[in-house]
């Protein structure tokens, strides 16, 4: 018989988690302008620890470019993508359908996103911050507010500490474009639009920007990432900017104003004031000193007070910064080295637009006697103060344009005098109506 020979008891080993990789496998979903521009930075920095393995686009056979690296799969099956095991997928197709069906479904696989998309963002980023949580992964949407700016990342950590209650901002690069040519050149609107046209800066129809629906969007963006409340976009009332005339920065001049499509939020309470449209803002102020595509955005803190965030809001290469930064962070996040982003409560407000300031009023009328009293009888009647009365020589008598500037009032108060004077008999444009902000 074989001897027996005893052996040591093998040793129980404690499973461990596996060690995160040290490469991180990225899919871009979108290969447009930004979506370029993103595959050019990942192609070029060299950086190991970011490698882009999936491309999916449409017509992908014509998108193909020599110089993103030969093992990158081409493809146009969304599905394929997110049954793969890359670990980041970058959304960068836009609008609501179906980029949000793919982010979900990402999600819901356990894999991280990168979007730049405001429309999804501004309508369902709360749920899918809580989606994400609840699977273990992350969203990061940085570069849907103010592009290259990194005012979102600042928001929602390096400004995590404070208590903010108000922010404000250039949101919009056409508008602002259009306002400070009118503004440098005293060009009709119709000349600056067309020229923001011919530089790329507006689409052919830019009526979600000449008409604040693309900055109400990222207004909602930046209530949720700064004041934590859940904002639908539509719930913010938009004014646009095209019954904005020459003569009216002549007028802002005179009261040491320019004009700027301002997106404002206050939080009081249970009550978020908020609202976009143009504005008179003092020429010295940041709001007054912003020219041409540039955005800012400022906000107001308990305990950090101001602070303020400049640089480009729109182009392909700033938004794709915007992208790999937040691409960046959620790779370091997802090998355990990273900052982890502070979760806090979203609350539900009350939303208004009836903030309480002065206001600009400019009337084109056909001159004849008793005009001013006219207006001065209605605004006494409604108990609105009369500040000041502009009127510039020069003008023909069938279309006097002048001004009437309002002492603070609320915005409800106001809103019935404007109606009574819509219909008198004198006036041949509509009264153009402008919060003057100091």
């Amino acid at each position: 018989m074989p001897k027996h020979t005893s052996q040591p008891a093998a040793k129980v080993q404690t499973p461990q988690r596996p060690e995160p990789s040290s490469t991180c496998r990225i899919a871009l979903i979108g290969f447009g302008t930004v979506g370029r521009a993103v595959a050019k930075i990942l192609s070029e920095n060299g950086d190991r620890s970011l490698r882009l393995t999936h491309i999916c686009n449409r017509n992908v056979e014509r998108k193909k470019q020599p110089w993103v690296a030969s093992d990158v799969i081409w493809t146009d099956d969304v599905e394929s993508v997110l049954k793969s095991d890359v670990d980041i997928v970058i959304e960068l197709i836009g609008g609501l359908n179906p980029a949000e069906q793919i982010v979900r479904s990402a999600l819901e696989a356990g894999k991280s996103v990168v979007t730049a998309n405001k429309q999804l963002i501004a309508r369902h980023g709360s749920d899918l911050l809580q989606l994400a949580r609840s699977g273990g992964c992350q969203i990061e949407f940085g570069a849907s507010v103010a592009g290259g700016v990194p005012v979102l990342p600042a928001l929602r950590t390096g400004l995590c500490g404070d208590q903010l209650h108000g922010i404000a901002g250039i949101l919009n690069g056409t508008c602002n474009y259009i306002l400070s040519r009118i503004e440098n050149a005293r060009i009709p609107f119709s000349e600056a639009l067309e020229e923001a046209q011919a530089r790329g800066y507006a689409e052919a129809d830019a009526s979600e920007d000449l008409d604040g629906g693309d900055a109400r969007a990222k207004l909602a963006i930046l209530a949720l990432a700064g004041l934590h409340t859940r904002v639908a976009p539509e719930s913010v009332r938009a004014r646009t900017i095209r019954a904005v005339d020459a003569v009216d920065f002549d007028y802002a001049a005179e009261l040491g104003c320019t004009i700027r499509q301002i997106s404002r939020a206050s939080l009081k309470e249970n009550t978020l004031f908020a609202e976009v449209g143009p504005c008179l803002v003092p020429t010295d102020s940041p709001f007054g000193r912003v020219q041409r595509n540039l955005n800012l955005v400022l906000t107001s803190g308990q305990y950090g007070g101001d602070m303020a965030f400049l640089g480009a809001g729109a182009g392909g290469d700033p938004t794709a910064v915007a992208v790999v930064s937040d691409l960046m962070f959620v790779a370091q996040n997802l090998s355990g080295s990273g900052k982890k982003d502070v979760e806090k409560s979203v609350s539900t407000p009350k939303i208004s637009s009836d903030f309480e300031t002065p206001w600009y009023l400019r009337f084109f009328v056909r001159d004849q006697p008793g005009i001013v009293a006219r207006l001065a009888q209605i605004l006494a009647a409604h108990h609105l103060n009369i500040d000041s009365l502009l009127q510039k020589p020069g003008f023909e008598k069938s279309s006097l344009p002048f001004v009437i500037t309002l002492e603070p009032c609320r915005d409800s108060l106001l809103h019935p005098a404007l109606q009574e004077m819509s219909g008198l008999e004198f006036s041949i444009r509509p009264c153009l109506c402008l919060p003057i902000l100091r």
